[in-house]
């Protein structure tokens, strides 16, 4: 293993800060990988030598002024091959990237929302063929927005009935037909627009129904749309378990993987000094402060969480449901998981904005590689991967045994950074 901090710290800085992020981050190989035993990239199957270009790369991204900081993770058969920090958190106080600093997670969250769904699934309080409608009353009336010429010719909002209804299937899976107001587009765009669902003002309950009385942008099933369908599921998830939604995950997941940083909210000083700033840059300014108490816990969107935390989560998806003695889930819920439920199969098409890429199908909650082609970067068929907007992202590959982690909160370099950062990881494989 090797953790060392790379960009602006000082040198009194830098000495302190080495000491601490090497006990934080024995701590935190032991609980991701079951054992505190040090491990080079030879043993977990990596050239040293390729490696150290992940290492130039984000040393040039700071010295460039492009990022503030970032961490990077990568554990391949158990172990860690490559775990290290560049930069600041904050660069107004030059506060170093350690394993516990605390990032927005973004759409990252959606992958944890759509793990506690699951949970309900294997509890039998929840089923994927449910209608949505069964727990959001609100959607058993729900509508299809369509355009039609108005009498000056000018296309008006035409509201038609859904073919069928939706299922908590397409919650999961991004086939619901309800997209987020920047990503809506026609005579749908300002209806959505004007519910100010991202303003943080309403409940899991109220966002929920707000959602069931707009417009759908395409009927349940056609396309994957992304959207609010991860919000409306953790509404789903309160209602299915009798619990808020923080409270179902901290009780049934957080807690059990020891995920100690993973919250809606950072309200405790202590805390609160762990968070990790962006540029201060109209380009990269973050949508929501966490900081910040709201009424919405976005299951789709709003959680914050570590390196640390973050690499437990994945670690136990890599070994199918289970982290250190402790089962989340059944290896086959994993499976059906980060199987692939859209495409011909599905009959569900790409959306105008389809994220998940070219060589990529989506399965309950993350992307899923379907084609060893056609994507721009080397990788494995099965694997799996999903991102936030502030730039987290994550990679787990089952067939190389591998998993990835990236944390930085860059909203306007992210998908440049996690494209090249892909290439890079490959690239070091022996």
């Amino acid at each position: 293993m090797h953790f060392r901090i790379s960009g602006r710290a000082t040198a009194c800085g830098l000495a302190m800060s080495v000491l601490q992020v090497m006990a934080a981050g024995c701590l935190m190989m032991q609980a991701s990988a079951g054992s505190i035993g040090k491990a080079s990239p030879a043993a977990a199957g990596f050239s040293s030598e390729r490696l150290a270009r992940i290492t130039d790369y984000f040393n040039h991204e700071i010295s460039t002024g492009k990022i503030p900081g970032a961490i990077v993770l990568i554990q391949r058969k158990g172990q860690p091959a490559y775990y290290e920090a560049f930069g600041v958190r904050n660069v107004a106080n030059k506060a170093p990237m350690t394993p516990d600093t605390i990032f927005t997670l973004f759409s990252m969250t959606k992958p944890i929302t759509s793990v506690a769904a699951l949970m309900l699934v294997e509890q039998g309080k929840l089923a994927l063929d449910d209608e949505v409608g069964q727990y959001v009353k609100g959607f058993y009336t729900i509508k299809v927005g369509e355009e039609k010429p108005g009498p000056d010719g000018k296309l008006e909002l035409s509201l038609v009935e859904p073919k069928r209804p939706i299922l908590i299937h397409d919650l999961l899976r991004q086939s619901a037909g309800i997209p987020y107001a920047s990503l809506a587009y026609g005579v749908v765009k300002k209806p959505y627009d004007d519910a100010d669902l991202m303003s943080g003002k309403f409940t899991n309950a109220e966002v929920a129904d707000k959602i069931a009385a707009l417009p759908l942008i395409s009927q349940p099933g056609d396309y994957w749309t992304y959207g609010h369908a991860t919000d409306v599921l953790g509404r789903v998830i309160e209602v299915a378990s009798g619990k808020s939604l923080y409270q179902f995950e901290k009780e049934n997941l957080l807690d059990p993987l020891g995920m100690t940083n993973t919250s809606f909210f950072i309200t405790e000083p202590s805390r609160q000094a762990l968070f990790a700033e962006p540029l201060p840059n109209k380009h990269d300014k973050l949508d929501r402060d966490p900081r910040i108490v709201t009424k919405w816990e976005s299951g789709g969107g709003g959680m914050v969480s570590s390196m640390a935390d973050y690499a437990r989560f994945v670690q136990m998806l890599l070994n199918r449901g289970e982290l250190n003695g402790k089962r989340i889930l059944a290896r086959k819920t994993v499976d059906l998981m980060t199987a692939n439920h859209i495409g011909e199969a599905a009959g569900i098409k790409p959306w105008v904005y389809y994220f998940p890429g070219g060589g990529y199908g989506f399965g309950l909650g993350v992307a899923v590689r379907t084609e060893a082609g056609v994507s721009h970067w080397a990788g494995s068929v099965g694997e799996y991967e999903w991102s936030g907007g502030s730039g987290t992202y994550f990679l787990v590959d089952p067939k190389e045994d591998m998993f990835a982690i990236l944390m930085i909160q860059s909203p306007s370099q992210r998908g440049r950074i996690q494209s090249a950062l892909k290439s890079l990881i490959y690239g070091a494989l022996k």
